[in-house]
């Protein structure tokens, strides 16, 4: 599918207030600690998109019942040790937290299963996977270190794991693995990577011990149901945010986002850039979440590395978009995480970019940027990443001509409802 992003006329802008869709990376995670608690649990607020839909697929495929009606769901939970031997494989679509975080439970389960995914996900890695969970027990069988996953169900153990890697998905899976283990689990991270699975998990009752970034659990550990509010999801927040910025005379509230301080490396880079991004409601509450102002900005270039990578991982591709108009040049680096997510968004940014006439070049773990540079318009491709495709929507907002982006369709994946909501935004 082909979709054409037409450029704002200067007589018009962005305006208005904007609640974004439920956050993908909590509902995931809400979804699978509901249906292992016990009783049931109420979400809202939930994410939308195909990703999402996967992990439903999933658990109903292990014996869940879940009630879904528009962004609520009501779980019930099945207790550890309830879920169900599925009936033929366990398809996560598109979603490698899905298919990462269930294979965490499923090593533990009395049954065997097999987690697989569409074209895309099974060409990304799992090693990172399967050697904490194989040391601690588990046996996991692949060819080459990709899906699918062929998990036979056994005891496990207590682990003591330091990861090379900056990863929320590894993390989750390693802790929801944890819950089963007979003693201690202590997961040690190279830099900090998002928390929600274990702010979720104190929320449904489990103990759970950080220490700076080391995060411990004990178990067995029983979940208890709980309610839950699903805040907005902040990296389909910056899609809106980076179009405010860059369109003249733009000032739009977000309502409702998150504000997780493992999410806001995006606020912190935006506002680096000169970017004029206020929090104007905060409420801390087990997400925080709140509301962000956002007005139409002169940005310069920036060096984004080191620890702010893992807090804005999801965010590079569209933060490219704001340094081909930024003055001066932009480098991302330490970034090299994002050749093996659901394409290569490196070289999918650059390559897209640099159809559109910006100097853009890739090196071997991020991008290089000089700007301000004139978007002349075009054809780019989303590559099946719905990322990547948003991003370049952006992009023709401020080109000199329509920019056809092939491959729109995957914006489902998270925000089928984006051009509408970018609609809402228009006025003259």
């Amino acid at each position: 599918m082909k979709q054409t992003i037409f450029p704002i006329p200067k007589t018009m802008r962005l305006q208005g207030a904007l609640r974004v869709p439920g956050d993908k990376s909590i509902s995931h995670r809400a979804l699978i600690l509901a249906a292992l608690a016990r009783d049931q649990t109420l979400i809202r607020g939930l994410a939308p998109g195909r990703d999402v839909d996967s992990t439903i697929r999933c658990l109903s495929g292990l014996g869940v019942h879940l009630f879904r009606r528009d962004d609520t769901c009501l779980v019930r939970g099945q207790g550890l040790y309830g879920l169900k031997r599925p009936s033929g494989e366990l398809d996560a679509g598109n979603s490698g937290t899905t298919l990462r975080l269930l294979a965490g439970v499923l090593a533990a389960q009395p049954f065997d299963s097999v987690l697989t995914g569409d074209a895309s996900l099974r060409r990304r890695p799992m090693k990172r996977i399967l050697d904490p969970l194989n040391r601690r027990g588990a046996r996991i069988f692949c060819q080459d270190g990709y899906p699918p996953l062929r998990v036979s169900g056994s005891a496990l153990g207590p682990l003591k794991y330091g990861s090379t890697l900056a990863s929320a998905q590894v993390k989750s899976c390693v802790l929801l693995s944890g819950l089963y283990a007979a003693g201690e689990t202590v997961y040690t991270e190279p830099r900090a990577s998002r928390d929600h699975t274990e702010r979720l998990l104190t929320r449904f009752g489990v103990p759970v011990k950080t220490r700076g970034r080391c995060v411990c659990l004990t178990g067995p550990a029983e979940l208890n149901a709980c309610r839950l509010t699903i805040p907005g999801d902040i990296s389909s927040a910056a899609f809106f945010m980076a179009a405010a910025l860059l369109l003249p005379n733009s000032d739009i509230y977000l309502t409702d986002v998150g504000l997780n301080p493992t999410r806001l490396g995006w606020v912190d880079v935006v506002r680096k850039m000169g970017g004029r991004v206020d929090i104007v409601h905060e409420d801390d509450g087990w997400e925080p979440r709140g509301t962000l102002r956002v007005r139409a900005s002169r940005l310069r270039g920036v060096t984004v590395e080191g620890d702010l990578i893992p807090r804005l991982i999801d965010e590079l591709p569209i933060l490219a978009v704001l340094a081909s108009q930024a003055h001066g040049e932009t480098v991302v680096r330490d970034a090299a995480e994002l050749r093996v997510k659901e394409t290569d968004r490196i070289e999918a940014v650059v390559e897209n970019l640099g159809k559109l006439g910006v100097p853009a070049k890739s090196l071997p773990d991020g991008f290089r940027i000089t700007g301000p540079a004139s978007l002349r318009g075009g054809e780019c491709d989303s590559f099946g990443d719905h990322r990547t495709a948003m991003a370049m929507a952006v992009a023709g907002l401020k080109a000199e001509s329509p920019v056809a982006i092939n491959g729109w369709e995957v914006v489902g994946v998270s925000c089928p409802a984006f051009l509408d909501n970018l609609r809402s935004l228009i006025v003259e």
